[in-house]
């Protein structure tokens, strides 16, 4: 059977609904791929990187206590300084008990401008170790005095060396240095064999003193400052004691008495150099 020719007019109205249909199926087509590609366009975005910290603030940096020096022009064992101008005299102290009359000794003397000598035992280093910074950040000078305060000129060679080799060992933790001087325990003056045992552990001279305040036999702030103005001179070392309320007592007194005569405390190291 034949199937009659399609009428144009009528076959145009259905040309253009397909050709409207096969324009919206490409768009749908064209826009599903636009949607699927944004997911792996922001997938290939690099990773926004997070902000560096900043860096903790580092530890000051303590720089270590200054060593021993040689002073040429000094003898094994110094008793005194220069006797010449300007006239200076080293205020030197046995670094022993309570640890806040210590404090306030120091206290005294940096209020007055003044800089000390202490020679510390090292037993009281073991028992109160921040005092040994406390005494360098005020500026004073600070050494050996032996590790247990007894007789050293008694004490047999091995045992002489460990009272000095174990307070430097101290003095070299704390600080970093086995400190500036070393002084015999218990006597003004170190034996030929102490001087020889100290040169041995790094310390060229052994200090003593040519003034002794005697403020360890308590007898009252003014006696003490009567005994050292008694023989003091320019170029002396003066030997004094923490641990003492009488000496505490007396520091700002002597400090003036000192001042009045001309004669400027200073450290060892600075009286000799």
């Amino acid at each position: 059977m034949t199937t009659p020719a399609e009428d144009p007019a009528a076959a145009a109205p259905r040309r253009a609904a397909l050709l409207t249909g096969l324009a919206l199926t490409a768009g749908t087509l064209t826009a599903g791929c636009s949607a699927r590609a944004t997911p792996d366009a922001a997938r290939a975005q690099p990773p926004t990187t997070p902000p560096t910290p900043p860096a903790a603030p580092s530890a000051p940096v303590v720089p270590p206590a200054p060593a021993p020096r040689r002073f040429p022009a000094q003898p094994p064992e110094i008793t005194h300084g220069p006797r010449t101008t300007p006239p200076k005299v080293a205020l030197t102290f046995h670094g022993q008990g309570d640890p806040a009359i210590a404090t306030s000794l120091l206290g005294e003397a940096e209020k007055a401008g003044v800089r000390v000598t202490v020679l510390a035992v090292g037993t009281w280093l073991d028992e109160h170790p921040g005092i040994a910074r406390r005494i360098l950040d005020g500026g004073h000078d600070l050494g050996n005095h032996t590790l247990h305060h007894l007789d050293i000129n008694a004490m047999s060679q091995t045992e002489a060396a460990a009272e000095i080799r174990g307070c430097a060992d101290r003095l070299k933790r704390l600080t970093g240095s086995i400190g500036t001087w070393f002084r015999p325990s218990r006597s003004p003056r170190a034996s030929a064999l102490v001087q020889r045992l100290a040169q041995d552990a790094g310390y060229p001279h052994t200090l003593s003193y040519d003034v002794d305040s005697l403020d360890f036999t308590s007898p009252g702030a003014a006696a003490v400052t009567r005994n050292v103005l008694a023989t003091v001179r320019p170029g002396s070392v003066v030997s004094l004691h923490f641990g003492y309320a009488d000496t505490v007592a007396a520091l700002p007194d002597l400090l003036h008495e000192l001042d009045r005569r001309g004669l400027r405390p200073v450290t060892t190291t600075e009286l000799l150099s």
